[in-house]
């Protein structure tokens, strides 16, 4: 098989919701990466952190009510923390795999990842992600009032903590990261869409944000002159008509019957619809790039063109 630039996107599914969970999901994830590396592929991986990055944000918030002296703790360092704890068991658990298999001559790191987003964003004017734990309105009028949270009830379950969701614009480390993919290392980076800065002269401050995965995932994809991106989900195939009698799930779409979709409001927001988009920017980047939606499982078996939801720029 002809080797492969592949940049994977993980899904939250890949790494468990707590803990332990994360030490368990990560073994089954490497097996499935070291497939690919093992075919000859050259493999660049992002993930997220959604509940990981709500964990460390609970955890700090917990600590600054019960320490005065501990002033509250920015999403851009929790966001940080998460790459590093998650980066620490896949790279462990990777190297592992690939030890197992007595492949012992490619390094494996991760790369503290900032990603550059635009100060006027028009996500910052209306925050809509939803993080961390649910309070009650008295004490999301605490938070709101102490920390400048802007909290949101979230369908009578209490209340959240809402913040912007930009888009990427630069990976701040990019060149490191080239650099090592360039080596024959295995990079980890991206990590919950990375840290998202704002750049003011020559100072990146740290933005209350999240950024899309996905989205970043996309640009390392298109930064690397990645052939793939594969994004990893909890379903084997995008479908239409998602739930309904008449769901048809998709093995291959063009950039133009992508975008159709899309505009007829098939994939739910939040869901399948970023996936789509992101993989849709990349195919459309350059030709010959080629994006696959797919279960982490089955990765080995998209790339050989025998499931999973295929995008490509036309048909071949």
């Amino acid at each position: 098989m002809e080797r492969k630039r592949i940049v994977i996107a993980l899904g939250g599914n890949a790494l468990g919701n707590t803990l332990p969970e994360q030490m368990i999901a990560v073994k089954i994830t490497s097996k499935a990466i070291v497939d690919l590396i093992e075919q000859g592929h050259e493999v660049i991986i992002a993930h997220g952190n959604g509940p990981q990055v709500g964990m460390i944000n609970n955890a700090m918030a917990a600590l600054s009510r019960e320490d005065p002296l501990q002033p509250n703790t920015p999403l851009s360092v929790c966001v940080a923390m998460s790459q590093a704890y998650i980066g620490y068991d896949l790279q462990n658990a990777l190297r592992e795999e690939l030890l197992n298999r007595n492949i012992s001559d490619i390094p494996v790191a991760t790369m503290i990842t900032q990603i550059r987003v635009d100060a006027e964003d028009p996500s910052f004017s209306v925050p809509s992600k939803p993080i961390g734990r649910f309070y009650s309105k008295e004490q999301a009028m605490e938070l709101n009032q102490k920390y400048d949270y802007i909290m949101k009830e979230d369908a009578g379950r209490g209340y959240r903590r809402v913040v912007a969701s930009p888009k990427p614009i630069q990976i701040v480390e990019i060149g490191a990261i080239r650099a090592l993919v360039e080596a024959g290392q295995v990079v980890i980076a991206c990590g919950g869409g990375g840290i998202p800065v704002t750049l003011n002269g020559n100072h990146l401050k740290g933005a209350s944000a999240v950024i899309d995965k996905d989205f970043a995932s996309c640009l390392l994809a298109t930064e690397l002159d990645a052939d793939y991106l594969i994004i990893l989900t909890a379903v084997e195939k995008v479908a239409i008509n998602f739930g309904k009698p008449d769901e048809q799930w998709l093995s291959k779409l063009t950039v133009e019957q992508a975008q159709k979709y899309m505009e007829e409001g098939q994939f739910a927001p939040g869901s399948m619809l970023p996936k789509v988009q992101a993989a849709v920017n990349f195919a459309s980047s350059k030709p010959g790039r080629t994006a696959l939606i797919t279960l982490l499982e089955k990765a080995k078996d998209g790339i050989a063109g025998k499931t999973g939801t295929i995008i490509q720029l036309t048909e071949k």
